[in-house]
């Protein structure tokens, strides 16, 4: 092994098999939820949490986890976040209860808060600028592919060895990559001291919790005055947040304002929000169609949805590596355009009784828009980023990607069941009424990805330059973000 030691390639494998374990469980839970409730004795309310207590935990926790990887150094972040994620993934397949589930799935959110920013910067750090939009057009193509082999995994291990398999098939997983962690990826050290914005890590935390909770738990609670008065509460936060960030530019804020003086990140920033919103606003509701008109099992359901994982994944790299040569702006006004020519496919496609190999030509138009999508956002994301910046930026965008995962989760399940509920009033039958809701709920996604491919139209295109830049020193002892760097926020 020592031979692949730093090797570019060998460290992102072993980075991504940590980051796909983290955003797999996001999904792969969901599909789970009736056999949980009765192997448990659990509530409906109690199984939801086992889900919504690990998405909360990650998201308030991200921004502070990319400082603590700025002081500490990104391998021993990620190193500590697989060991709190794998051994959470064991206290969540012993649980003897609901609500140890829910406490074991809220540490396994800190654990993968921990180690998901560290991959990011680590990439940087190891990658050259011209071989880097393949390298985060894989990490981008993981984030998709981890997303939507969620349900088709999961309903594999619910129907042959059980739901708690859903976690303890981590523990291998995060053991192997653990031991790769100290075998291939080098100790990247920042050369001098940062500093640790203890008021802006509150300020963040608080506000990313009241406005996770509010948007996540409105539908329970009826988006009474409570849920309403927790969201104002989250932007008044957020707001005195960006404030402070304001007046400590000059001294390592946790959100530096000169990353938005690149216009492609903030562009890119915006768009990781509105994919994670698409994403899901599709894949619950046709989820939900799949078991509950078309009562297919959960597996059935789950390999329904395998074929847009399986051509994200085998497009990716090469999606990457071409954005690298043309840029990734032709690229993305084409994934997302595919994406939503696929949820049309999707939307028109379902009936009743629709045998479920009609899905395939529209699951596979999705997957090439996934394919053609996500490696090229994520390398235009941190194309022009500095290396003593990536901890930062990568917090901001995984901090977005979580949010819109929260935003879209919430506000697709409002529309579902509210639609649902109007519609079965009116006397149809729940499979009519539920293939109307469906309609509706996709226009969702659809708006979302027509707002991206807008945005995507002010995108400056990059295009390959020859570069004899040799590539950074990726030795565990090397200083790669020296002092000649200046300050994070400078």
């Amino acid at each position: 092994m020592r031979k692949w030691r730093s090797n570019p390639w060998a460290v992102l494998v072993t980075l991504s098999l940590g980051f796909f374990m983290t955003l797999l469980d996001l999904t792969i839970v969901n599909i789970a939820i009736p056999d949980m409730i009765s192997g448990l004795g659990a509530t409906l309310d109690e199984a939801l949490w086992t889900v919504s207590g690990y998405a909360l935990a990650l998201s308030v926790s991200l921004i502070t986890a990319s400082r603590l990887g700025d002081l500490h150094g990104p391998r021993t972040l990620f190193a500590a976040g697989l060991t709190v994620f794998t051994l959470a993934s064991i206290a969540c397949g012993l649980a003897p209860g609901a609500a140890a589930l829910i406490a074991a799935r809220a540490v396994q959110g800190v654990g993968a808060a921990l180690l998901v920013p560290q991959t990011m910067t680590l990439i940087v750090s190891v990658f050259p600028a011209h071989r880097r939009g393949a390298a985060l057009g894989i990490w981008g193509m993981v984030a998709g592919a981890a997303t939507l082999a969620g349900p088709t995994l999961g309903g594999v291990l619910v129907s042959t060895v059980g739901w708690r398999w859903i976690f303890l098939v981590n523990v291998p997983l995060g053991i192997a990559a653990l031991a790769l962690t100290f075998t291939l990826v080098p100790d990247i050290r920042p050369a001098r001291t940062h500093r640790f914005d203890l008021t802006g890590v509150l300020l963040a935390t608080a506000a990313l919790f009241c406005l996770a909770f509010g948007l996540q738990e409105g539908q329970r609670y009826h988006w009474g005055a409570g849920i309403w008065g927790l969201i104002a509460a989250g932007l008044a936060l957020a707001g005195a947040f960006l404030l402070h960030q304001r007046a400590t530019q000059d001294r390592e804020p946790l959100v530096p304002f000169a990353l938005f003086q690149d216009r492609n990140f903030t562009v890119m920033t915006v768009l990781v929000g509105l994919i994670s919103i698409a994403m899901l606003g599709l894949v619950l509701p046709f989820n939900l169609y799949l078991q509950s008109v078309l009562h297919l099992s959960a597996m059935k359901a789950g390999l329904v949805l395998a074929p847009s994982s399986l051509v994200s994944m085998a497009l990716g790299p090469y999606a990457g590596r071409l954005a690298d040569r043309i840029g990734g702006k032709p690229l993305l006004l084409t994934g997302l355009t595919l994406y939503a020519c696929g949820i049309v496919a999707i939307a028109l496609t379902a009936g009743p009784a629709t045998p479920w190999q009609a899905f395939l030509p529209a699951t596979l138009l999705t997957g090439l828009g996934i394919g053609c999508t996500l490696a090229p956002m994520t390398a235009e994301t941190m194309r022009h980023i500095p290396p003593h910046h990536a901890g930062a930026a990568s917090g901001i965008n995984n901090t977005i990607r979580q949010t819109g995962s929260v935003i879209g989760a919430a506000t697709v399940s409002a529309l579902l069941q509210n639609r649902l509920t109007a519609e079965l009033a009116t006397g149809k039958t729940y499979a009519a009424a539920f293939l109307t809701t469906l309609h509706t709920t996709t226009a969702l996604p659809i708006a979302v990805v027509t707002i991206g491919i807008l945005i995507c139209l002010l995108l400056r295109n990059h295009t390959k330059t020859p570069t004899t830049a040799p590539a950074p020193s990726t030795t565990p002892t090397a200083n790669t973000r020296n002092a000649s760097q200046g300050p994070a926020g400078h």
